[in-house]
């Protein structure tokens, strides 16, 4: 059986669904892009605070390696004491309508596992709000 790539034009060195699965892929990488996206969150300790399961170790893991893909900026203020929040770079807001529908596709085919009544909802009825447009 051909592999996928074989399909694919010769100009090309991955498949773009690995390689977009390969970005943001990575354990915790789509709950920070959430977080960010949906809740607003910028600073370390919120996201540490509200993402179930991370430590810090792996926290600053994930951050170090988004900023490096260039999905996040890291931004540092001299307050005291320092404050550093993180912001998603254009590459990073590109990101979100996939976290819409991800977050679609979850709502509309698998009510039964998300919902205690298993009916489907809305984007808006989940999250009280449509899923911020970034421009």
């Amino acid at each position: 059986m051909p592999r996928i790539i074989d399909f694919l034009s010769d100009e090309c060195k991955c498949e773009p669904i690995d390689n977009t699965f390969r970005i943001i892929g990575k354990k915790f990488t789509i709950h920070i892009l959430r977080n960010m996206v949906v809740l607003n969150q910028h600073r370390f300790n919120e996201l540490l605070n509200s993402i179930e399961g991370i430590n810090p170790n792996t926290l600053s893991t994930r951050l170090h390696e988004m900023e490096k893909g260039n999905l996040i900026e890291k931004k540092i203020f001299n307050d005291k004491p320092i404050r550093i929040e993180y912001t998603l770079t254009k590459k990073g807001k590109a990101l979100q309508p996939i976290l819409e529908e991800m977050a679609k596709f979850s709502i509309k085919f698998c009510c039964d596992d998300i919902f205690k009544d298993a009916k489907p909802r809305t984007v808006r009825q989940v999250y009280g709000k449509n899923l911020p447009i970034i421009q």
